[in-house]
Order: structure tokens, then sequence, then C-alpha cells
């Protein structure tokens, strides 16, 4: 990997929600690996070995007048590629209970310190999402709990989960890197507890979860609720985030054909997070 070449896309987005959304989904089909949500819009990278000048033709967005996106790009070399996460991966404390940082930074006073190297993978905990998912496992009892992370990006969700007492936590994601990524950060916290699998809901089988949490997006929740509900025991508890406001009658009205109970609803800049009772 020493010398892998990344191009990084540094896209403008007016207006910025639901066009970053939509862009990020546009731009994965594409091959774009990772992305960073910033101020302005949205950072992508992509191997340069994957790129190509016309790798943005089929993104649709870019030709709709409902948005205006402008971008800039570059060739990032790997050997600057941590440096750059350095720069600009800052340390969060939650409710004054739970910090992420890096490695380089100062450990926090919180009774629970998670350290995360994010290299290209999602879940920070910089995302609202993310952000609302920590707030949750924060506030409910997961001792001795068997845990399901759906989409587990840096795996902090099912870290945070092993130190509130979970026994036994899965942690899946579809994407290779977050897998990798995921492993490295597990063993980085010393958690014993938690097995890293690379997959998506297809791989989940007749498994049973006392708790599942679910940080992915809008449709791949509709798509795969009908199987979170066949692994979440009776009386098991599921959390759900990665959509906003709007989105919530068609995700409430899905969950309680099921029979879920809703139970709290978490909301932080428009993105909003769930939690359902079995």
């Amino acid at each position: 990997m020493s010398n892998t070449i990344y191009i990084g896309y540094y896209f403008k987005v007016q207006p910025i929600q639901p066009g970053v959304e939509i862009l990020i989904a546009e731009l994965g089909y594409a091959g774009f690996e990772s992305f960073v949500e910033t101020d302005e819009g949205v950072t992508a990278y992509i191997q340069k070995v994957e790129w190509n000048k016309s790798i943005l033709d089929d993104i649709q967005i870019l030709k709709s007048g409902e948005f205006n996106i402008t971008y800039t790009f570059e060739d990032i070399e790997q050997t600057n590629w941590n440096a750059e996460w350095e720069k600009n991966f800052n340390p969060i404390v939650v409710d004054n209970v739970c910090a992420v940082r890096a490695p380089f930074h100062e450990k926090f006073d919180t009774e629970y310190d998670i350290i995360i190297e994010p290299k290209m993978s999602f879940g920070t905990g910089h995302h609202e999402t993310t952000h609302m998912m920590i707030q949750h496992i924060i506030k409910n009892d997961f001792t001795n709990k068997s845990v399901l992370d759906m989409g587990c990006g840096t795996g902090v969700l099912a870290i945070l989960a092993e130190m509130k007492g979970a026994t036994a936590i899965d942690a899946i994601d579809y994407d290779n890197w977050c897998y990798l990524n995921s492993l490295e950060n597990v063993e980085r916290n010393n958690c014993e507890n938690i097995t890293v699998i690379e997959g998506d809901a297809s791989v989940l089988g007749k498994n049973t979860y006392d708790i599942i949490i679910a940080n992915i997006n809008r449709n791949i929740l509709l798509q795969d609720m009908e199987i979170y509900v066949s692994c979440l025991n009776k009386g098991g508890s599921l959390f759900l985030s990665g959509f906003y406001n709007d989105d919530i009658p068609i995700i409430q009205g899905l969950c309680e054909k099921y029979l879920l109970k809703f139970q709290e609803k978490l909301e932080r800049n428009n993105w909003v997070s769930l939690k359902f009772l079995n």
C-alpha cells in the first residue's frame, strides 16, 4: 500500500442536503471508496488505478438543475495519507461520557475512551448519525446483551457496546476497507467479544440478537428491515439511523408493520435516530 495513489475530489454542494447524500450514493456506485463530509459539501477519494477521465459522466446529480455543485481534484500520495487524516480528524466527546479520538490525541477524562484510526472508513463519531447512535448506547443497558452492529464502518459502535457490557457482538460491513479497519480498531481497543464480518444482511442467517444497531441509509434499512426483525429477540431493541426527519413516516410505518413499538427519537441537524422495541 505504500505506493498507492488516491485522487481526492473536493465538492462544494448547494443545497448541501440532500445534495451530499445523493452525491455520495452516486459516487459510491462509480467506484469512489470513501467520503468525508465538510462544511461546504464532501471530499471523495478513489484509487488512481480505478480512475478514468470520464469517471463523473454518469453522476446524474451533477446534471441536475436542483443543485449547484462545483469541484476540484488532485492526486494524493499514500505517504501523505495519515498526515491528511491527522490534520482533519479532531477528537469528539459525546455527552461528557464518551470520547472518540485518534491514537495521536491526548486521553480525555471520560467514562468511555475509544481510540479510532479512521483511515477511509465512515464512523468517527463526527457525523450526526454516529453521534446519535453513541448517545443511544450510552443511555441504554447493554449488560450481557448480544448485539449486531450492521454497517459498522470503523467499528466504533460495536466497541462502545462492549465497553457498556455486551458479551457477544457481531460487527458487519460489506465494504472491505471498513471490515479491515474495524478489525484494527477492535484490536486497538482490546475488545474480546466482537466478531467482525465482511458482508451484508444476507450473512445473518438465523442469528438472533438482543440489540440491533443499524446506521446505514434509508433505502438499505427499508430493504433489509424484514431481516433485522427476524433476527431481533423478543423484547429486544432496534436502533436505526442514517436518514432525515422527512423519512420518519416510511421508516416508522414499516417498523410498525412488523409490530415494533416506537420508543424514542433523537435529532441532530435534521438527521434523526429512532429506537424501537420488539
